[in-house]
């Protein structure tokens, strides 16, 4: 009874890894290096690749000096509301990424926060502002609560000793709470990150050139066919792999 049941977890294990693994692996075998590197050579290609990477970085350096402060408030303290608070950290994630990008062109659009910030010199349609934008709505919720379940990791006896042997409380958040929380809040970070690489349907709509890799691809594939598309999304499957491997890396060496 025992190995049927094992061998029922491994055939259905099987299954779900077959639809998993099968399209990465046709698309790393039907283009061979030289293909991958002649793609990666062409002007367009790079610049979007770049483009992302950098983009989606300063999404989530911004995430992390806004929402560090906020995953502290929700993980530390007992107040009403917190539990709708937390229902809206998490909201962006549920909602449809074309969705997203139609409530962001109207918020920050032409009549809506977008008049504000032309006042400061910034604009969200068409820009990098945009991008990192539309980025971070969808991509947050991950750093934000990655933070917040390495502060509840946090012996909040540490905090109360260092307060009664003077410390202020921003010497304890910045001492004690952030550096004993920094696995949690690394990986967090690491896959927002991550998560922007690939964020496609709301920046199509609020911003589509300059593109991103994304919107290369999709752009590639609808005026050129899969031939011109394909090994394009192959340059990034290996980019976003070896992101991954580099969030297993640091969050082993955290351990």
């Amino acid at each position: 009874m025992r190995y049927w049941f094992i061998t029922l977890l491994i055939f259905l294990g099987a299954i779900i890894l077959l639809f998993l693994t099968v399209p990465l692996f046709k698309m790393l075998v039907g283009n061979d290096v030289k293909t991958l590197l002649q793609t990666l050579s062409e002007a367009d290609v790079s610049a979007s690749i770049i483009l992302t990477m950098k983009v989606s970085l300063f999404a989530t350096l911004f995430a992390l000096l806004t929402g560090l402060p906020l995953a502290y408030l929700i993980a530390r303290y007992d107040f009403w509301g917190r539990s709708f608070l937390e229902t809206l950290v998490d909201i962006p994630i549920m909602i449809p990424h074309t969705a997203a990008g139609i409530a962001l062109l109207v918020a920050f659009g032409q009549g809506g926060l977008g008049s504000f910030f032309e006042i400061f010199g910034i604009k969200f349609i068409g820009t990098e502002s945009g991008i990192m934008i539309a980025m971070m709505f969808l991509s947050a919720t991950f750093l934000i609560n990655g933070a917040k379940e390495g502060f509840k990791k946090v012996d909040v006896k540490l905090e109360k000793v260092a307060r009664t042997l003077g410390a202020s409380p921003l010497r304890v958040f910045l001492a004690i709470s952030v550096p004993n929380a920094k696995k949690d809040i690394v990986n967090g970070c690491l896959m927002m990150w991550g998560r922007g690489l690939g964020e496609f349907g709301a920046v199509v709509i609020l911003v589509y050139h300059p593109m991103t890799a994304p919107v290369l691809i999709y752009d590639r594939f609808t005026s050129f066919g899969l031939s011109s598309s394909a090994p394009v999304a192959a340059v990034m499957i290996i980019v976003s792999i070896l992101i991954f491997l580099g969030v297993r890396f640091v969050n082993n060496r955290l351990r």
